[in-house]
């Protein structure tokens, strides 16, 4: 994230925002090679109270991903992923197209599927 001036990174400016319900940050995990390629993913997260561990005053914060486009799945190697990265990949794409398959024409709705579909 180096929009700010939240930020979450150990090279954070120690006069930068606290996180707080309704920020937006970018989430831009990548990988790169030097001199060869780079990938990266950029979804934008909302944060919010994670109620369920916020306790005695103390607030927790989750995330939630508010970005709503497949991730291109022709770009990974599935045997490459752990089970929590599947699992949210899978997830993340469930949650794509029920939120976008209703406002989709037939043809439309057909891509999303293919492009959403589990790895």
């Amino acid at each position: 994230m180096h929009e700010g001036p939240q930020s979450i990174s150990p090279t954070r400016d120690i006069f930068g925002a606290p996180l707080e319900p309704g920020n937006i940050l970018s989430n831009e995990p990548g990988y790169y090679e030097a001199g060869a390629y780079g990938i990266r993913i950029e979804n934008l997260i909302l944060v919010r109270e994670e109620a369920k561990h916020s306790k005695n005053g103390t607030s927790w914060l989750g995330f939630d991903t508010i970005t709503l486009c497949p991730i291109e799945t022709r770009l990974i190697e599935p045997k490459l992923l752990t089970q929590p990265e599947r699992t949210w990949l899978n997830q993340y794409h469930s949650t794509v197209y029920k939120t976008l398959s209703p406002r989709l024409s037939p043809a439309e709705k057909s891509w999303l599927r293919k492009a959403t579909a589990a790895v």
